[in-house]
């Protein structure tokens, strides 16, 4: 596997605050890597450190086999980078500010085919390049950022919350242009905690937790932690029927559909019993990358509920 983006152990501290905590990730080559973790657990930390712009504090990182605090500059030449809260000139209009953003990066860029990427990009975010950057709403601003990054030829896209202001018609528009990216070879970082961005686009998925990778794989791989939901029809199965189902939990009859999950690896033997006591209306759900986001965030919700509960009750 070609590698693009590695860390191992890697750490930043801030004071007696320990951001990262001993990270390790990994990022190959052509493919869309999503990024997941609440607010705090150090996301944006680790990407202000893939792109050069703190030093971490212990560790190794990596970006196209470079370091990427001595190496800023020249990766930065093959870098396209949308922060999730995106500050503009005030007085520039939106196209200069497009315009700009791509000069920075200090890229050979072919005029002809930038101008007819921007314009394309343009048209299909439905966007004003005229208004000056002031009047912009945060879904807009997102917008500048978004087509200004996608409109230059870059190697590796990272992407801070990218969606973030945009409309659902518009976060399609962007998983077309993120698709299309992938056709030319490109590799993504996607930060987020939009769990269905995350699933309809990537290939793998990272989940970050206080600093610290607890999860990392394709969403196949991780699907087997977690549960599937089952769901047939009630009529004519009796209590007996339901007994003899291997392996299912929270086993319930809701009107006239029978509902339980199980986990995912007994599968092949639940539909087997369920074609054994002739269940009909058979509908099976994989368990989403929100139940899965769940699994590791659960026991923090539930101590924040509790400690809420009991400065209630004080």
């Amino acid at each position: 596997m070609n590698t693009v983006i590695q860390t191992r152990g890697l750490e930043k501290r801030f004071g007696r605050v320990r951001a990262l905590d001993g990270l390790d990730l990994e990022v190959a080559a052509g493919e869309v890597h999503g990024f997941l973790g609440p607010n705090g657990a150090g996301k944006s930390t680790t990407l202000r450190v893939l792109l050069g712009l703190i030093r971490s504090s212990g560790g190794r990182a990596t970006v196209f086999d470079r370091d990427p605090w001595s190496d800023a500059v020249e990766l930065h030449k093959r870098i396209a980078y949308v922060p999730g809260d995106v500050s503009l000139w005030a007085n520039l209009s939106g196209g200069e500010a497009i315009d700009l953003i791509a000069r920075l990066r200090r890229v050979a860029i072919d005029k002809h085919a930038y101008a007819a990427r921007r314009e394309h990009l343009i048209d299909v975010f439905q966007f004003d390049p005229s208004k000056k950057c002031r009047t912009y709403s945060k879904g807009n601003r997102q917008k500048v950022a978004l087509i200004a990054a996608l409109a230059t030829p870059a190697d590796l896209f990272i992407l801070d919350e990218p969606t973030s202001g945009l409309d659902p018609l518009m976060e399609a528009v962007f998983r077309r242009e993120i698709a299309t990216l992938l056709g030319d070879g490109a590799t993504v970082l996607l930060s987020s905690h939009i769990l269905s961005e995350v699933e309809h686009l990537c290939d793998r998925v990272s989940i970050i937790r206080a600093g610290r990778t607890v999860e990392s794989g394709t969403l196949a791989e991780l699907r087997h932690l977690t549960r599937t939901e089952f769901s047939f029809a009630s009529e004519g199965i009796g209590p007996a029927e339901l007994a003899s189902i291997p392996g299912a939990h929270d086993l319930a009859v809701d009107g006239a559909r029978v509902r339980f999950t199980a986990d995912s690896h007994s599968m092949p033997e639940v539909l087997a019993s369920l074609a054994v006591i002739r269940a009909t209306g058979v509908t099976v759900n994989p368990p989403s990358l929100e139940e899965l986001f769940m699994r590791h965030y659960h026991d923090e919700i539930d101590d924040s509920a509790s400690s809420s509960l009991k400065g209630a009750t004080r």
